[in-house]
């Protein structure tokens, strides 16, 4: 660890008790920023041996892929997964990233799953199609959609502004799920895109990039082109109150020293800003 790292760590950790005070609207997560990790991080391990590594990197919220709680789990296998997230101090904040493309049956079958893992929102790729009829199950299920920015591969919400334009007039509990590494390959402002979702912007995947167009460039957070101190000044500055979850796709195999730089990091950045 760098001086540099070591001074953001300590600091990050001294300032970690003075957010997440009061809460959202829904009552479900307390207010203000926290950081979180997305479980994709840790693809390559099964569910005990992620979370003895998420345990270590000292954050209390989770976005949950299902490679760590499967979609097809039985009533007592769920029981048994959130108690294991429960010990290991974890809050699951969001599931997902998951395809919402299937007919409203399909579909419905997702957002039990986000019930009976207690999860308050879907961080979710769906298409222009379906938006109507996840909107509905959104508030039937009264669970948060947040879409995510997936870049200019995606064929249907590639940037923030694709997302912002598709849920114009929907339900509040339709949002955005702003990955800044994608959305950056877009060319998007990400700072600004921050400001303008306002209280659409539902939830955040951070990463880094050492070019800002090339996804095979990406780093430990901090260490890219990534306007880090910027966007938490715009996420302070818009009120925002919900996650902002390391998703550490590179290093598959051993991301555990990256992810302790980058969120070392990102609780500097807070602590300055606190």
């Amino acid at each position: 660890m760098t001086r540099r790292q070591m001074f953001g760590f300590v600091g990050g950790i001294a300032a970690a008790g003075r957010y997440g005070i009061g809460q959202t609207a829904d009552s479900r997560l307390p207010k203000g920023i926290k950081l979180g990790v997305a479980t994709y991080s840790f693809r390559e391990f099964q569910r005990k041996m992620a979370l003895s590594y998420i345990s270590q990197l000292g954050v209390s919220y989770v976005s949950v892929k299902d490679f760590h709680l499967s979609y097809h789990s039985t009533p007592d296998e769920f029981t048994k997964a959130k108690n294991e997230f429960k010990k290991a101090g974890l809050t699951i904040a969001s599931v997902g990233n998951t395809d919402l493309k299937g007919d409203p049956a399909v579909l419905k079958r997702y957002f039990e799953y986000a019930r009976n893992c207690g999860s308050p929102m879907i961080v979710a790729a769906p298409t222009h199609a379906t938006l109507p009829a996840v909107e509905k199950l959104a508030k039937e299920f009264n669970i948060q959609v947040a879409i995510h920015t997936h870049g200019p591969e995606d064929p249907h919400f590639p940037s923030p502004k694709t997302v912002l334009d598709a849920i114009k007039g929907m339900d509040p509990r339709m949002g955005l799920c702003l990955d800044l590494g994608h959305s950056m390959r877009t060319g998007a402002d990400v700072v600004q895109d921050i400001a303008t979702a306002g209280p659409r912007l539902l939830d955040i995947h951070i990463k880094d990039l050492k070019q800002k167009l090339v996804k095979e460039s990406q780093c430990d957070v901090g260490d890219g082109v990534m306007p880090v101190v910027a966007i938490f000044k715009q996420l302070k500055k818009i009120d925002y109150n919900g996650c902002v979850n390391l998703e550490y796709e590179i290093n598959s195999e051993n991301p555990l020293p990256g992810m302790l730089h980058s969120l070392g990091y990102m609780k500097g950045v807070l602590a300055g800003l606190a």
